[in-house]
């Protein structure tokens, strides 16, 4: 009991003795070292020594400047911003990306400079197969039209459709992608549905198509998208299985985040780089794949397409060689350009490539 009496109060300081700086900031004359380079010995006091200097001659004290410390914590990094700088540094692909938009550009000015159109009189008999010169840039076709409005009309036609039917089966496999991969529900329906679709050629798919709704260039491209998600699903839902379960993820939906905000918002920018080469390689394949389609008179061949030109050049290549080259070289042009330019810019939206 006694020692609890005697315990020492606090004293309290006054509003002055606690604004009051503890150390002395004057800077008094005296203990100035006016030889500071001089090395002392060890054991000895001097009265002018460092060891001896306020702190205001020691330090200099820093200014608070809300500016300048709002400038230095601020952070110029844009995600956009760097994929395109990273982009710009691979010179093969911004020198084909270049070609690939005049080349399409130029299909919509072809028609205009040409001499004949896409609608020209067909003439077999005077006309069929003359060699590129002066009047037909391009040659003839078999029944006498100009060579050069068919490849552009073709070109134009084709880059369309394939870029199109692309756009559809990547968005379509994203969407399915993302639900089949964070939805454990759904995960058996989306697995089931993959195997009926991919264990059938999608062939069979494609001609029952054509044979009971028609052989349009749109209806194709519809049946195209209809059945050409698998792989970009099956991509994307592996992915997600990598990142379903992350903290981010868990906290947003302890939180009531909604399905829709937490795929595409917290998952989704993660595949812009796998989305990206997808589309890529889809674009020359789906070229690809209109070729065997009309070379198997399962697609419309009223209008010319590139896989109509290169399958209608097959037979007569070794007499007129010229109608298999031109087509084929924009081909060519069309799968290099998507190869270089999906590989650069997948590496480009890589935020591990960001510096």
């Amino acid at each position: 009991m006694g020692k609890n009496k005697k315990k020492k109060k606090l004293k309290q300081k006054t509003v002055q003795e606690l604004e009051a700086p503890v150390v002395d900031l004057q800077v008094k004359p005296a203990t100035v070292d006016t030889e500071p380079d001089v090395q002392r010995p060890m054991g000895r006091e001097y009265p002018k020594s460092r060891s001896q200097m306020p702190e205001r001659q020691l330090f200099e004290i820093a200014e608070y400047k809300p500016r300048e410390a709002e400038r230095i914590g601020y952070s110029n990094y844009s995600y956009w911003k760097s994929v395109w700088a990273n982009f710009l540094k691979k010179k093969s692909a911004v020198i084909m990306s270049i070609i690939f938009i005049l080349l399409f550009i130029f299909t919509f000015v072809a028609s205009a400079i040409g001499k004949y159109d896409i609608n020209m009189a067909p003439d077999p008999l005077n006309r069929s197969y003359i060699a590129p010169n002066g009047e037909f840039w391009f040659g003839t076709n078999a029944i006498g039209q100009d060579y050069w409005a068919q490849v552009w009309y073709a070109t134009r036609a084709s880059i369309l459709l394939a870029v199109l039917v692309s756009l559809g089966q990547i968005a379509l496999g994203v969407v399915i992608g993302l639900v089949w991969g964070y939805v454990r529900k759904l995960d058996r329906f989306f697995t089931e549905l993959y195997n009926l679709i991919d264990n059938i050629p999608t062939i069979i798919y494609m001609t029952l198509i054509a044979l009971m709704v028609g052989k349009t260039l749109w209806t194709m491209g519809i049946a195209m998208i209809a059945f050409g998600w698998l792989a970009t699903a099956r991509n994307v839902r592996n992915l997600v299985f990598m990142y379903r379960d992350r903290e981010y993820n868990l906290a947003s939906r302890c939180l009531g985040t909604g399905l829709g905000r937490i795929l595409f918002r917290n998952i989704f920018p993660y595949l812009v780089s796998v989305i990206i080469l997808r589309m890529a390689l889809a674009i020359p394949a789906t070229i690809a794949y209109e070729t065997t389609l009309t070379y198997l008179g399962l697609m419309d061949i009223t209008k010319p397409s590139l896989g109509m030109l290169l399958s209608s050049a097959r037979a007569v290549f070794p007499n007129a060689a010229y109608t298999l080259w031109f087509p084929a070289a924009i081909v060519s042009i069309i799968a290099i350009t998507f190869y270089l330019v999906g590989n650069a810019f997948s590496d480009a939206c890589d935020p591990r490539n960001h510096v």
